[in-house]
């Protein structure tokens, strides 16, 4: 078994990065799902689909969700459905370098691969000072 990851994002932010994620590596070892919520969406129909993907995923290890913007709707909504019984971590600031890092540690646990997805945010960001 292994860690399922949901992208929880606006628009179609998620399935851009597992695009160019694919694209990049080639092949994806983990069960990868994105679902977008529009502006403007209804809360409880958004609820009830990131519920159904955390299910869908999640194959006893746990969902790990990345989503784009701490306190914004997508990652309002994963506060909501906490209580599904699955086990869910949740990390903020989606960029391609989180989801890459991500990706190549297939074997971790949901807390290893939670903080793998913060160091790879983080591990992303450079200033280029020439």
């Amino acid at each position: 078994m292994s860690v399922g990851v949901l992208l929880l994002t606006h628009e179609a932010m998620g399935d851009a990065l597992i695009e160019t994620a694919r694209h990049l590596l080639g092949r994806i070892s983990l069960k990868v799902d994105a679902f977008s919520i529009p502006p403007g969406s209804d809360t409880d129909f958004a609820m009830t689909s990131a519920a159904a993907r955390v299910r869908k995923l999640d194959s006893g290890d746990g969902v790990l969700v990345l989503t784009d913007v701490f306190g914004a709707t997508p990652s309002n909504v994963i506060d909501k459905i906490q209580p599904l019984g699955v086990k869910i971590r949740r990390v903020s600031g989606l960029s391609l370098p989180m989801l890459l890092r991500v990706l190549n540690y297939s074997e971790q646990n949901l807390a290893e691969l939670a903080q793998t997805a913060a160091d790879g945010a983080r591990a992303g960001v450079r200033i280029d000072h020439a």
